[in-house]
């Protein structure tokens, strides 16, 4: 497991063809890796999907906010808590 308190790391992802860069913890790029590796999906992809839902949101937070907050619902989901 990465560092739990390592600061963000900047990476670049392509959304519907453009390249964006997302600044996430280790432990969420690990996350975030897993769970798309588990869908079968490129990392690219799931973060697309990710991005349409959140900017389907009528306050939508910023692209690595929804991806942290995407990545808890679904462990709330699982977790049914």
């Amino acid at each position: 497991m990465p560092d739990l308190y390592h600061p963000p790391v900047k990476r670049s992802v392509e959304i519907a063809g453009h390249k964006t860069s997302i600044s996430l913890e280790p432990l969420f790029w690990d996350w975030l890796r897993r769970v798309a590796e588990a869908e079968g999906l490129p990392l690219n992809a799931l973060v697309a999907r990710i991005d349409a839902e959140r900017i389907a949101s009528p306050t939508p937070p910023g692209l690595a906010g929804a991806i942290r907050l995407w990545l808890a619902a679904c462990a709330l989901e699982r977790d049914r808590l």
